[in-house]
């Protein structure tokens, strides 16, 4: 305690007088204070110890007070001036006898101490701490702790931090990091393993459970000596079931167990059962590079020390013939890579008929595998989930026996392929198809045509009525389908051409045609195989059954195709009968397609008919066609009326075209028209041409009409008449004008 028996300076009196008279004011102890502040130390200890014994409550002024005791030993060492220091920790003893609820004078003492060489004390005061003060200022003073602690370190850091973890059991990750730190690996694991298996769990640094889970792995791996509470093996395999997406680090984490453990084959045994069990590539190569890897240094070491034997002539067969099986087991390790990626592929997708037909392609001319691979592929996979083309497995099986001479063995294939639900019609009619072709290829022809009167035979389904089976009806399967498949019934109709008769190809035409499932194409074929054939009349009801079939527009095409050849056939020998038909090929025929129709109509009138007929028909035509197509229907009307009957023939035509088309049309007809009577010498006829016209030309879009006009009256007009051109000009000028 300081000397409390120091004088009193001049200055000093009003202060202590003050005092005198009110000796517990707080506010006349601090004026005083401050008045000392450029005091000396005991000058300053002396007003503070007078001010404390009076108010030994006040936070404030033992606050100030031990500040400033402090202070003056920032500089100094702990050790070398213990005393100094101790007088500061009894100072503080002393200001928590009264304040030992103020959580500030705690952590300013036990930071004190720190920088002394007292660490049990430490401790102790840290926990006094703790008992004295409220729960909810415990974490001020752990935060301190936990730093003295980690400073400490050992034995004292661990009970301090199992300690905290009762507070705030989220801090794990730091206890176990300090185990990690003190070797003591297999606690370290205990607790990671509570962790892992907690899903509460969140970490405060981040992380994953999943990275976790590697520390954990990591940890067990690295130090499995020193793991005596954990069976390891169990762990990571609940890892491997759990982390589907690591599967392949987790296995080669086990496997290093084993190495670690010194169970090479344990490990060997890890390592094939990953290469064969993992589902995606990545994992694969992962454990596939380490298995790799760990053969590798095993020769590398047996090989070694084969050398050092060899240099010193000795002996040991044991170990020459333990080499020799660990290079054979290496290559053939390597041997085995392709197929033990295909098998991961089909592990992903047991369905994917593309990887079924790759690890066909890896057994090579092993004939045994193949047909092995084959049949498990057929057993395997589901028709219906199938990725790439399951009938090309099939078709392809069926070849690998066709090109071995075994056709029995391939018909037997394509019997059961046919017999698939395959995911759609086409696929199944493709398999039909193949079946044939390679009847055919043996030149079998019969057997062939059988095969596919097989393929298109209609299905009796109890209940339901053929004619109504929809192609697209996924409820039915592909075999109750497949008799409406267009590309069935065209490889079909194509062997019967080849190889059948003509009633046995009529006949599949024929059923073609009564299925309904014809194309344009279909009907196009099979006249011309009847015309071929000299059944030219069969071959004209055949395009009439087509374009009674389809309609309009593609009726447009069927009927384009039997007229030429009707007319080709019978020229004008069968004239009322041409007429007939190009009469029922223009009925309801759309304005769009009547132009070529009415054309050919009009020519077989001008090469067998009469030509007035053929106008009559070109005349029928300016009113049928299409709008786009009027304009050129009338030139050619024009030129056909011109050529057969004059000049003077094609006025009326002239002028029915210039008050039927189209205004944009009715300009080049007008001027065609005026260049008619111009050269006829109808120079009055030219001119009121000349003035119907000109409201359809404006002056300044289109001066070349009103230049032919002005040429014109030069040339034949007059005064009077060059003036009314003028005129007319103006008026058309002023109406465009006021339209715009």
């Amino acid at each position: 305690m300081a000397d409390l028996s120091l004088p009193i300076r001049e200055f000093d009196i009003p202060y202590e007088e003050e005092l005198l008279r009110n000796p517990f004011s707080l506010r006349s102890w601090l004026r005083y204070i401050d008045h000392k502040r450029t005091g000396t130390l005991q000058e300053q200890s002396f007003i503070y110890e007078r001010a404390i014994r009076e108010l030994p409550g006040s936070y404030k002024l033992w606050k100030k007070y031990i500040d400033l005791r402090r202070e003056k030993l920032r500089s100094l060492n702990p050790v070398q001036h213990q005393d100094q220091f101790e007088a500061i920790n009894k100072l503080y003893e002393r200001a928590l006898a009264l304040l030992n609820k103020m959580p500030r004078i705690w952590l300013d003492y036990c930071e004190f101490l720190m920088q002394q060489p007292f660490i049990t004390r430490t401790r102790r005061t840290f926990d006094r701490a703790l008992r004295a003060l409220p729960v909810t200022q415990h974490s001020r003073v752990w935060e301190l702790y936990l730093k003295f602690s980690q400073d400490v370190g050992g034995e004292t850091a661990i009970r301090v931090l199992r300690r905290y973890l009762k507070l705030e059991p989220s801090h794990i990750e730091e206890y176990v990091d300090s185990l990690k730190d003190l070797e003591r690996y297999d606690e370290a694991a205990v607790k990671l393993v509570s962790i892992v298996n907690s899903h509460k769990f969140q970490s405060i640094r981040g992380k994953s459970h999943y990275q976790l889970w590697q520390d954990l792995c990591e940890l067990v791996v690295d130090h499995c000596q020193e793991i005596t509470s954990l069976q390891v093996e169990p762990i990571i395999r609940s890892g491997i079931k759990r982390f589907t997406d690591q599967v392949g680090m987790l296995y080669c984490r086990l496997a290093m167990y084993w190495i670690k453990m010194g169970q090479l084959e344990k490990a060997r045994d890890i390592f094939e059962e990953g290469i064969t069990t993992v589902l995606t590539v990545r994992d694969f190569t992962a454990i596939f590079d380490a298995y790799a890897e760990f053969e590798e240094e095993m020769i590398t070491t047996k090989m070694e020390m084969a050398a050092e034997r060899e240099s010193s002539d000795e002996k040991d067969p044991e170990e020459d013939l333990d080499l020799d099986l660990r290079l054979l087991r290496f290559e053939r390790l390597m041997d085995r890579r392709p197929f033990l990626v295909n098998d991961v592929l089909l592990r992903q997708n047991p369905n994917n008929a593309l990887e079924w037909e790759k690890r066909v392609a890896l057994w090579g001319d092993n004939k045994e595998k193949i047909v092995e691979t084959y049949t498990r592929a057929a057993q395997t996979i589901n028709p219906k989930k199938v990725h790439g083309k399951f009938q090309q497995l099939y078709i392809k099986f069926a070849k690998f026996y066709e090109e071995g001479g075994d056709l029995p063995s391939a018909r037997a294939i394509f019997d059961k392929a046919v017999k698939v639900n395959y995911k759609n019609v086409n696929d199944l009619a493709e398999v039909w198809c193949e079946y044939a072709e390679m009847e055919v290829r043996h030149d079998h022809f019969d057997k062939a045509l059988d095969v596919m009167a097989r393929a298109t035979v209609t299905p009796r389904i109890p209940g339901v009525n053929p004619k109504v089976i929809n192609f697209n009806d996924d409820t039915l399967p592909v075999q109750a389908r497949v008799f409406k498949s267009l590309t069935l019934w065209s490889f079909y109709v194509d062997l019967e051409e080849s190889v059948g008769t003509v009633e046995s190809t009529k006949a599949v035409y024929d059923k073609i045609m009564d299925l309904r499932i014809v194309n344009p194409q279909i009907v196009v074929n099979y006249a011309t195989f009847l015309e071929e054939n000299n059944y030219f009349e069969d071959s004209f009801r055949v395009y009439e059954r087509g374009i009674e079939i389809f309609g309009w527009p593609i009726a447009f095409e069927i009927w384009n195709i039997y007229l030429q050849r009707f007319m080709k056939r019978y020229g004008g020998s069968k004239l009322e009968r041409a007429r007939d038909l190009f009469e029922q090929a223009l009925d309801k025929c759309p304005p769009k397609y009547a132009k070529s129709i009415y054309l050919m109509y009009g020519q077989l009138e001008e090469d067998h008919g009469l030509a007035r007929h053929a106008m009559r028909i070109y005349d029928r035509a300016t009113k049928a066609v299409a709008d786009e197509d009027r304009l050129e229907m009338f030139n050619y009307y024009i030129a056909k009326a011109t050529s057969s009957f004059g000049i003077v023939a094609a006025r009326e035509i002239y002028e029915r075209a210039i008050e039927s088309l189209p205004d944009k049309d009715v300009r080049p007809m007008c001027l065609k028209y005026a260049e008619l009577e111009r050269k006829l010498g109808e120079i009055d006829r030219t001119r009121a041409i000349y003035g119907y016209a000109s409201q359809f030309f404006d002056p300044k879009t289109q001066p070349t009409f009103w230049q032919t006009w002005h040429d014109f009256e030069v040339q034949h007009g007059n005064e009077d008449t060059f003036k009314e051109m003028l005129r007319i000009k103006r008026s058309v000028q002023a109406q465009y004008q006021s339209a715009m």
